[in-house]
């Protein structure tokens, strides 16, 4: 099957998590707005009145018939089908409940630069956003980084799973990726105390079809539009 990803084609945003996905396995996909025309088709479909089970907002992903939205709901249709998720319900469970805490974590970390209303520029909510920056350094942070290097440690192999790559493991690369781009200082201050956490990134860097998706044009540049924002004064020494 070929499948058409549409998400906005400037950001990495919610839908690298599904790039990340697709490309790790080889998948037969288009990322349609980066195609000529391509975001005007997928803000056709937002609007259109014709589709019974319309996504609310992108990302969201054709598979046929089938148009499905939600960046933890598509990994979770998706994983079972490029191998990136266990056969048994129970397992396949606990990797959305996993992928559902990276969302969770993913709210927060964007919250930090528009932690008042998306609408409104940063500038506006300036003074909030260091506040709301300094509680996620300093609490936030630390607990989501905690509980993903106490989940390593209670399944030893270097996934979460344990010896197998599940579509959490890349969406937590993401995370790391994204949070060293935003909270550079932040991050090598708190990188030491979660060993596995890293170890984790670092081994699915190496991935054949990662690495070389990593180090194309076809991933976008982490830019001051997307969730991760580098704002220096949000990330004091």
């Amino acid at each position: 099957m070929r499948y058409e990803l549409h998400y906005w084609p400037d950001i990495q945003g919610r839908g690298e998590f599904i790039r990340l996905a697709l490309e790790d396995a080889g998948a037969d996909y288009v990322d349609v707005a980066r195609r000529p025309r391509g975001a005007a088709a997928l803000e056709r479909l937002l609007r259109s009145r014709s589709v019974a089970r319309a996504p609310f907002a992108a990302p969201f992903l054709r598979a046929g018939k089938q148009v499905i939205g939600q960046t933890a709901n598509i990994l979770l249709f998706l994983g079972p089908r490029l191998r990136l998720a266990p056969k048994r319900e129970t397992d396949r469970l606990w990797v959305h409940q996993l992928q559902l805490t990276i969302a969770d974590w993913l709210g927060e970390a964007h919250d930090t630069h528009h932690p008042v209303a998306g609408s409104l520029h940063y500038e506006q909510q300036k003074h909030e956003a260091k506040r709301r920056a300094a509680n996620f350094i300093g609490e936030r942070l630390p607990k989501f980084l905690d509980y993903f290097e106490t989940v390593l440690r209670r399944n030893p192999g270097g996934y979460l799973l344990g010896k197998r790559v599940c579509y959490a493991d890349l969406s937590l690369f993401q995370m790391v990726e994204g949070l060293r781009y935003a909270f550079p200082r932040a991050m090598a201050r708190l990188e030491r105390g979660y060993p596995r956490v890293m170890a984790l990134h670092d081994r699915a860097a190496l991935r054949p079809r990662l690495a070389t998706y990593l180090a194309s044009s076809r991933r976008i540049p982490f830019n001051q539009q997307g969730i991760f924002r580098r704002y220096p004064e949000l990330d004091p020494v």
